[in-house]
Formats: C-alpha cells, sequence, structure tokens
C-alpha cells in the first residue's frame, strides 16, 4: 500500500477532537496497526470502524485502555463463536 492509501491519523485526530498521542499509544497496546511514512502516523482505511468504537469507549464511555484489550478480545471471542455457530447450523441442514 502506498501513502495515499491510508488515513492521517492528524486529520482523523482534528476530526474525532482526540490526540494523537491517543492513536501511539492504542498502537503500543497492540490495539490498532499504523504506518509512518516522513515521521507521521497514518492509519489503515480496514481500521477505521475499529478506531472509532476504541476511540468511543475511551473518551465517551472513560473506559481505559486495558479495559479495552479486554472488551476487545470478548467481542473477538464472541464473532468466533457466532462464526463456529453458523458454521455448526450449516453442517446440521446437512443431515436433516
Amino acid at each position: 500500500m502506498q501513502k495515499e492509501d491510508f488515513i492521517s491519523a492528524e486529520e482523523f485526530c482534528v476530526s474525532h477532537d482526540i490526540e494523537v498521542s491517543f492513536i501511539s499509544s492504542l498502537h503500543d497496546n497492540g490495539l490498532i496497526d499504523i504506518e509512518v511514512f516522513d515521521e507521521n502516523i497514518y492509519i489503515y482505511p480496514n481500521q477505521l470502524s475499529q478506531l472509532e468504537k476504541i476511540s468511543h469507549f475511551y473518551y465517551d464511555l472513560g473506559i481505559n485502555l486495558e479495559g479495552i484489550e479486554t472488551i476487545n478480545y470478548l467481542l473477538e471471542k464472541m464473532d468466533e463463536m457466532q462464526q463456529e455457530i453458523l458454521s455448526l447450523q450449516n453442517r446440521l441442514r446437512l443431515y436433516e
């Protein structure tokens, strides 16, 4: 991917009224991936909804980064379980 394919963290932070250091701390905690071009931080486009959700948890709900990590983990597990349920339901339909 090229620089033009990414979203500037600075622009995202200005539009969402958050600090750029928040993006860095999310990256440091393994919650999002970033790219650095010319000493500027850029966000992968496919992580935009994840970043918006995390910033909502942090700024609007007051949940700390450790809590967000836990919520993220549990949501991922829920998604995995839902996929497994769908797979099992599809297999069960074969035998009906």
